[in-house]
Parts: structure tokens; C-alpha cells; sequence
């Protein structure tokens, strides 16, 4: 189980990284656009990836900010959204990496932001949906470039697998 999440935390934070260097290329006028995405613009689909990690790993360790909704705006600026992501994505990383093979079966509880149930689940069951949300988000993020006139990028994992980081995981 660990290593099957170690590999999904870091295709994730591959990934991440090649949707933020596509959107780098944006205007502030591009990024802040009404797409028609479901948190409207890039600003606000990267910015809900940034809010729904930040829960869930406040939920998964206790610690961090979480903020309240889940369409927060954490940093309107592209740069500090950028450098808020690295770091996101690192702490992901490192966290996995410390997991036991043991803690993937554990238990935790947490309260929903959306209507304020408490839940109890297993941890690896939770960890598919965090990564398969950025998944689903990163596609949103995806459709938003092709709208703007924008090249796509490849972000399927086996593009991962078949990088000189994704071959420990082939």
C-alpha cells in the first residue's frame, strides 16, 4: 500500500507542477477569467485544489491551516499560489513517505465542511479521494487552458511512469 501512495503523491505533485507551469504562461486577465469551470476561472480551480488539500491534510495530521470554504481564494497572486502549491505538494510527499504500511488500514474521524457531519473512515480509502480530486480538478484546470487558446498538457499517469522520477513506480 505505501508504495502504491508514494506513487500517487508523487504523480500528483508532477503533475501539479506541469498544469502551474502551463498556467504561468496565462495573463492576470486569462487567470482570472469566467470559464464556465465549476470554480469559474484557473485562479479559482487552482486556489480549490490548494483549500480541499489543506482540509484534508488538517483532517489527516492535525496540523495546518484548513480553511473554511471550499471555494477560498488563498492567494489571488499566481506567484504565491504557485509557491503555496510546492510546498502543498512537498508536505504531501514527506507525509506519505512517513506513513507505516500499517497506518493505510487505520481509522481517523473528521468534521465535514460542507454540512458539518462528523465521519469516521479508513485512511487509504480517504487518500484515493484526495488524489483522485486533484485528478478531477486538474482536468477542470486542463479544459480552462484549451478555452483560453492555450496548448493542453499531458498529465496521464503512465506520462508520469515513463519520466526518470515515475520509473521507480513502473
Amino acid at each position: 500500500m505505501k508504495q502504491y501512495f508514494m506513487m500517487l503523491a508523487a504523480y500528483n505533485q508532477w503533475a501539479n507542477e506541469r498544469i502551474y507551469e502551463a498556467a504561468s504562461a496565462l495573463d492576470e486577465e486569462q487567470f482570472a477569467r469566467d470559464t464556465g469551470a465549476f470554480f469559474k476561472s484557473m485562479r479559482g480551480t487552482l486556489n480549490h485544489l490548494l483549500v480541499a488539500d489543506r482540509i484534508w491534510m488538517k483532517r489527516f495530521t492535525g496540523e495546518g491551516d484548513a480553511p473554511a470554504a471550499l471555494d477560498t481564494i488563498v492567494h489571488a497572486d499566481f506567484d504565491r499560489l504557485r509557491v503555496a502549491r510546492k510546498a502543498e505538494d512537498q508536505r504531501i510527499v514527506e507525509w506519505i513517505g512517513s506513513l507505516s504500511d500499517a497506518a493505510f488500514a487505520g481509522r481517523f474521524t473528521y468534521m465535514t465542511v460542507t454540512d458539518m457531519r462528523t465521519i469516521s473512515q479508513r485512511l487509504a480509502p480517504a487518500l484515493v479521494h484526495l488524489f483522485n480530486h486533484q485528478t478531477h480538478h486538474r482536468g477542470q484546470a486542463h479544459m480552462i487552458l484549451t478555452v483560453l487558446g492555450r496548448e493542453s498538457v499531458g498529465l496521464d499517469l503512465i506520462q508520469f511512469q515513463r519520466t526518470e522520477d515515475g520509473r521507480a513506480f513502473a
